[in-house]
């Protein structure tokens, strides 16, 4: 068991009360593929931010590789994201003018676990895992969208995490991207043990994963393995 909710309820306060999620109760096990779904609104996006651990304004517990997250120090927090979970977003939020490389390497400097030459010798050997390996050196503004996104995967593996966070990975991406991305993740579920959840609006990305949950008005109303 990767990681585990126990009846996480959220209210937003402002300008009125309003329940946002409630009573999310689901665990996802290691090289598990899990993709939620729903309608904007759904809580699908603010449910992602709490079991990554960067909101903590909720109630019930979120236990991350049987660790109970919940009530730990911002700066615990923090540490477990850096080392337990890479982040894949709609945007790459790349650094245009420096390399891909060194956009891969950065989350493992910040780390600061490893020499720099071993995570540049990890940073191109995530590449290479991604078909990147030969366009390392050059600014990451000279790639391509799709090429841009493999960097940003690239970047989210780099500390070895126990799971990838996606929010709307593909939502930014044509057709042809979306399913090399698509088969980026299975590959690295199923040849890599890789955890993935990935928050998505593409139903067929969601129907190709493994699980499906799908969120209406604050509630998980299906959790169904789709294949």
């Amino acid at each position: 068991m990767i990681l585990k909710t126990e009846n996480i309820d959220k209210f937003f306060h402002d300008p009125n009360e309003f329940q946002v999620l409630k009573n999310i109760e689901f665990d996802v096990k290691k090289g598990e593929f899990l993709s939620m779904i729903g309608k904007s609104g759904s809580g699908k996006s603010t449910l992602l931010y709490i079991l990554s651990t960067m909101d903590t304004d909720y109630s019930g517990k979120l236990f991350i590789d049987n660790q109970l997250t919940t009530g730990l120090s911002k700066d615990h927090l923090a540490e477990i994201r850096n080392e337990k979970i890479g982040f894949v977003f709609q945007f790459h939020y790349l650094l245009a003018e420096f390399s891909c490389l060194w956009n891969v390497m950065i989350p493992a400097l910040k780390l600061g676990k490893l020499c720099e030459k071993e995570i540049e010798q990890r940073a191109y050997q995530k590449l290479e895992i991604l078909g990147l390996k030969d366009q390392a050196l050059k600014p990451a503004s000279k790639l391509s969208g799709g090429q841009q996104q493999r960097v940003a995967i690239a970047r989210a593996l780099i500390n070895d995490p126990l799971i990838i966070m996606g929010d709307e990975p593909t939502g930014n991406l044509d057709s042809k991207n979306t399913d090399i991305v698509f088969d980026i993740f299975q590959n690295l579920t199923q040849n890599y043990g890789q955890t993935i959840i990935a928050v998505t609006h593409d139903e067929d990305f969601a129907k190709k994963s493994d699980r499906i949950i799908e969120m209406k008005d604050g509630e998980i109303v299906k959790n169904i393995h789709s294949r």
